[in-house]
């Protein structure tokens, strides 16, 4: 109960920090991001359930943004955070704006990505948000100054589809299936840390369950990583827990966080489950590389 009291306060804590300045939104694609020939979709819209699980769905993206929100005393790092909705929807709050309350409140300048949603290619559900994430990490080094953050400082963070977001944004920032432009794109657009929160995509099932998928392969140019899972997730753990293995055998900085209770799809949902706290342990990790001065 104390823990639950403690969380529910750092929440209402996170909610009434008044922003530094306005938030500003960035279109990653301003002549409009390239889609399928005859591709139509709905206007982007907040999805209802019949059934109220305070859960904000936002549906039919397709003029992907990123929202920086500018902190009082930067340290001069800075977070692009993805949140999850099995690449059909973005949680944009519980998995979105909540996370970046929580960075602001540590001085780590949050950005949050509102990727393409929902999904254009099932066979690569993740080509799009991809495209995405890698315009969106040109667009933050070329404008680091401007928000006061190095461009060398610059992680990612994503939960379930957008945990899987972030870790091939990691290991395949450079892999560009777009044409880019100079004055947006950069040609490196490796993150320099990454935070995958109960990424899912991993792995197989089945018998594959304890092998990642091909297109995971952790090279010595990996980002340093913090992986959080919990043990209970139906998608599977073992995911995280072989891409730590990955990195150890590269000799990488990595972290790696199971908790025994958890299930999928926490955030920043309240509880009094140990689970509840992962982003502290995120953000003293951020912190470790980046220590404030």
């Amino acid at each position: 109960m104390k823990r639950l009291l403690t969380l529910s306060i750092l929440s209402l804590g996170f909610a009434a920090l008044a922003p530094a300045e306005d938030p500003v939104v960035i279109k990653l694609w301003p002549q409009g991001a390239a889609e399928k020939e005859g591709f139509k979709i709905e206007p982007e819209a907040y999805i209802k359930k019949d059934k109220d699980d305070g859960i904000k769905r936002l549906g039919n993206v397709s003029d992907p943004t990123i929202t920086v929100y500018p902190v009082d005393k930067p340290n001069g790092t800075a977070v692009l955070v993805c949140p999850g909705g099995g690449y059909s929807i973005l949680a944009i709050e519980h998995e979105g704006t909540l996370v970046c309350d929580y960075f602001r409140s540590i001085g780590v300048t949050p950005i949050l990505l509102k990727y393409r949603v929902p999904r254009r290619d099932e066979t690569d559900p993740s080509k799009a948000p991809l495209q995405d994430a890698q315009r969106a990490i040109g667009i933050l080094r070329h404008r680091a100054a401007e928000f006061g953050f190095q461009p060398d400082r610059i992680g990612i963070l994503g939960f379930s589809a957008g945990g899987h977001l972030t870790v091939m944004t990691s290991l395949h920032a450079n892999d560009r299936t777009y044409e880019q432009d100079p004055a947006l794109d950069v040609a490196d657009a490796t993150p320099n840390f990454a935070i995958p929160v109960y990424p899912a995509y991993l792995v197989g099932k089945g018998e594959q369950e304890f092998q990642l998928v091909p297109e995971i392969k952790v090279t010595d140019k990996a980002p340093p990583m913090c992986l959080i899972h919990a043990s209970n997730d139906p998608h599977s753990a073992a995911g995280s827990a072989l891409i730590y293995l990955e990195y150890k055998k590269q000799k990488l900085p990595a972290e790696l966080h199971i908790y025994s209770d958890g299930g999928h799809g926490f955030g920043m949902k309240k509880t009094d489950l140990p689970v509840g706290l992962w982003y502290e342990r995120a953000g003293e990790w951020v912190l470790s590389l980046y220590p404030a001065k």
